[in-house]
């Protein structure tokens, strides 16, 4: 499991939310621990580059917000992010410098880093996602097993309880994954990996890779 640690999937330089991840082995231990962290980062934010516009909602002045976007709190949209038309954020978001959350897509308990895309009909909920990862249209994060039982996970013979209900994806960073793809509860994916289009994704898909379909992974380089 080392290369799907916090220190092997992600760039920490690339978040606002960096502090959040000191003491952390792996990245879904921090997913509970979002909402108040955002709260307490939030009160500390410079007045001269973020303006609180409701209860527990910071947004950067150089961000770009559409009218139709709703923002719940607790959020923080960063320097520089693009929030678009119609785009839905529950609460319990990061929006990194420079991300995008597109139309119609909906975030929930999820950290964004710098330069993520989610641009066309995404649901990201209970993921954080690393620098510069892009997921295509209509992809979205399955945080809910069907059966509702705790969420473990899995990486050929080694498996890991996380205690978690809700747990979406884990993306590190550079991760490309393609058009209308479902990442299932519990997935993991490597820094630097593509997924095909259409992709039904389950468990960890080692970093530098080409998924394909489940038991079809190629090394990227």
């Amino acid at each position: 499991m080392e290369q799907f640690t916090i220190e092997n999937l992600y760039s920490l330089e690339e978040t606002i939310a960096a502090k959040l991840f000191d003491g952390a082995v792996y990245p879904w231990e921090l997913l509970p621990k979002i909402s108040s962290f955002i709260v307490e980062l939030g009160k500390t934010l410079p007045e001269d580059k973020f303006k609180q516009v409701n209860e527990d909602v910071w947004i950067a002045k150089s961000a770009k917000v559409a009218p139709t976007a709703f923002i719940n709190g607790p959020a923080i949209i960063d320097e520089e992010a693009e929030v678009r038309h119609c785009a839905f954020i529950r609460g319990n978001a990061i929006v990194g410098k420079g991300a995008v959350v597109g139309n119609s897509t909906e975030l929930k308990n999820v950290i964004l880093f710098n330069k993520v895309q989610v641009p066309h009909y995404n649901y990201v909920g209970d993921s954080i996602l690393g620098f510069k990862a892009h997921m295509g249209a209509g992809t979205i994060t399955s945080n809910v097993k069907s059966d509702k039982t705790l969420v473990v996970v899995k990486n050929g013979g080694q498996q890991i309880e996380t205690g978690l209900k809700k747990f979406g994806a884990m993306l590190g960073d550079c991760v490309e994954v393609g058009c209308n793809s479902v990442l299932n509860p519990g997935t993991v994916i490597g820094r630097n990996t593509n997924i095909y289009p259409t992709s039904m994704v389950r468990g960890c898909v080692p970093a530098g890779s080409i998924y394909k379909k489940q038991g079809e992974i190629a090394e990227k380089y």
